[in-house]
């Protein structure tokens, strides 16, 4: 149901129903991720008319979406295999069912399971569900002892034509998440850019619309008061040009970027002291400043560190021994060039070339060990055009 304020913000000019494809796996990479659901077992059998033989430890539970629910049973013997059941088709027998993958990895001392089930959605639909367990015996996660996490795998495909351009979106069961219109086709996920939540206007090509579901039926309609067309989200893909700026630095002195790096390449580095995979990127960092600062290498730290904590930030470069340049604003997640630049996630880096702006890498080569080796190719591959 549409809520008073996005109802009145729809207005029906021949609201188009939303072509829709249903997909029965491979939903979870499409919609960028998953929201696991607590399935918390107890030891009564209740829905359960025919249970498999041979159980010793079982424990009951259900997988709900919606209105649906489907019983399992868990079985974890002492010092044998757990088996997972699923009441796949809703009949109450558990011997009548696709078998369920539930296989487990040892991680140190603890076993971690998990596993994938099929379920019965009516109509012929048949969806893909994703489920794991944390090992009971784990004491950091005694609140999870008693349960099994799931979500599900299977959703929708949605073709909506805006302005007379076909975009291609998915969603899950029940659509809680916004959905991601690749609206610029570069196939990287913005979250502030290219988002649509249900029942809210949106304006991605000129025209401002809504999108609306009614069960299974999505619908998109014009909108009666026309929104700004949303600005597309920079484009930060290696070839592409840095967007330029000119912030106060952490030590008071002005940084231009990328005209203040000429003649080098300059790693932009967004972290906070805060974020531990920033803090475990640290080592990786310093070696390869340490190996080729002097040679046209540089490092631009710009941090998500909170308002007041200019001090903490100061004391952890003090520690860390981080003597590259820094810009803190103490505006944590609206940091003014996290922003510019739509991040979303940190830690979040790009090699830039001071002379040209043009981005040479980003985050998927300029993390791990290897980042100092890196560098020192790419800056191997800046001074041949000079000496040719």
């Amino acid at each position: 149901m549409l809520t008073t304020m996005a109802m009145a913000a729809v207005f029906c000019l021949g609201a188009d129903e939303v072509a829709t494809q249903f997909m029965p796996s491979g939903i979870t990479p499409k919609v960028g991720g998953y929201m696991p659901v607590r399935a918390v077992m107890g030891t009564k059998a209740d829905g359960v008319k025919k249970a498999p033989e041979g159980l010793s430890a079982a424990k009951y539970g259900k997988i709900k979406f919606g209105e649906k629910s489907w019983v399992f049973i868990l079985d974890e013997p002492e010092g044998k295999p757990a088996k997972l059941f699923v009441d796949s088709n809703n009949d109450g027998d558990l011997t009548n069912d696709p078998e369920t993958k539930w296989t487990g990895a040892k991680n140190g001392q603890f076993t971690m399971h998990s596993g994938n089930c099929k379920v019965d959605l009516g109509d012929g639909k048949i969806g893909s569900v994703n489920l794991y367990r944390f090992d009971p015996k784990d004491a950091q996660r005694a609140a999870l002892k008693e349960t099994v996490l799931f979500y599900n795998d299977f959703g929708y495909e949605l073709t909506l034509e805006l302005d007379g351009k076909k975009f291609t979106t998915f969603t899950g069961p029940e659509a809680k998440t916004p959905l991601w219109i690749d609206r610029d086709g570069n196939k990287n996920r913005s979250s502030k850019y290219e988002m649509v939540t249900l029942g809210k206007p949106f304006n991605f090509t000129g025209t401002t619309y809504v999108l609306s579901r009614e069960g299974e039926k999505f619908k998109l309609a014009k909108a009666d008061k026309e929104l700004p067309k949303m600005e597309l989200a920079p484009d930060l893909r290696v070839g592409k040009k840095a967007i330029p700026f000119t912030m106060d630095g952490l030590d008071g002195n002005k940084v231009d970027f990328p005209k203040g790096y000429a003649g080098k390449l300059v790693l932009v580095d967004f972290w906070a002291t805060w974020c531990g995979p920033c803090i475990a990127e640290i080592p990786n960092v310093k070696k390869a400043y340490s190996d080729w600062n002097g040679k046209g290498f540089d490092v631009l730290g710009i941090s998500f560190d909170n308002e007041g904590e200019k001090e903490k930030v100061e004391e952890f470069l003090k520690k860390k021994d981080l003597t590259w340049k820094q810009i803190y604003e103490g505006k944590g997640w609206k940091t003014t060039l996290g922003e510019k630049y739509d991040v979303t996630a940190i830690p979040f880096v790009l090699l830039v070339d001071g002379d040209t702006g043009e981005i040479l890498a980003t985050s998927k080569e300029l993390r791990g060990p290897g980042l100092s080796e890196f560098i020192g190719k790419q800056l191997e591959k800046k001074k041949k055009p000079a000496a040719e």
